[in-house]
């Protein structure tokens, strides 16, 4: 079984990709819902951010969100710190799913995949890309988020230049039915890969 990690902006459509891979069968770890969820039921997790957060992390044992959303984004410190404590728990998490899965091979979805240096958890990777303004589309329509605010994120982000150049393969996506076909293609040369890992 191979690895490989799926990766893109916002509004590219990696998760519409990895929902494309996910009907022919392939398994896939959604990083960003996974991490939510670990940050609720990984007991170690939960004791490490409250030592490092202090114990207004948890409002009635829910992980306050805004809470802590509004401390890590104003500050590039408490954010690596933040990060140091829940990539490790999602990437040995993702290491455990990984083995239970009986495709060719499994997907880690994640849009900080290169920025993080998670792609060294992984065979391959593939970015998905589009162009700005239609990514700004789609985000404002899916999010119901001001145009001004997604661009923004956007800016803030790896470039989908930058994507291409670290990438194993890259995916343009413009429109959903070719994506579709992009997709059939790219699942194809997976398998080869895996069958010859």
């Amino acid at each position: 079984m191979i690895k490989v990690g799926i990766t893109g902006g916002i509004g590219s459509g990696k998760s519409t990709l990895c929902r494309l891979l996910e009907e022919f069968g392939v398994a896939v770890y959604y990083s960003d819902d996974r991490a939510k969820e670990l940050m609720h039921a990984d007991q170690a997790l939960r004791e490490a951010l409250v030592a490092e957060f202090g114990e207004e992390v948890y409002c009635d044992g829910v992980l306050n969100r805004a809470w802590l959303s509004e401390r890590v984004f104003r500050d590039p410190e408490r954010l690596a710190a933040l990060n140091r404590l829940v990539h490790p728990a999602v990437m040995a998490d993702f290491e455990r799913w990984a083995e239970g899965q009986i495709s060719p091979y499994v997907v880690l979805e994640s849009a900080i995949l290169f920025s993080a240096n998670l792609e060294t958890y992984v065979d391959c990777t593939v970015a998905v890309l589009a162009p700005v303004l239609l990514r700004v589309e789609r985000a404002s329509q899916r999010d119901g988020a001001d145009k001004e605010a997604v661009t923004r994120r956007i800016e803030a982000q790896m470039s989908d230049d930058e994507l291409a150049l670290r990438a194993d393969y890259s995916l343009v996506n413009i429109r959903l039915e070719e994506l579709r076909e992009e997709a059939e293609s790219l699942h194809k040369r997976l398998l080869h890969a895996a069958s010859k890992a």
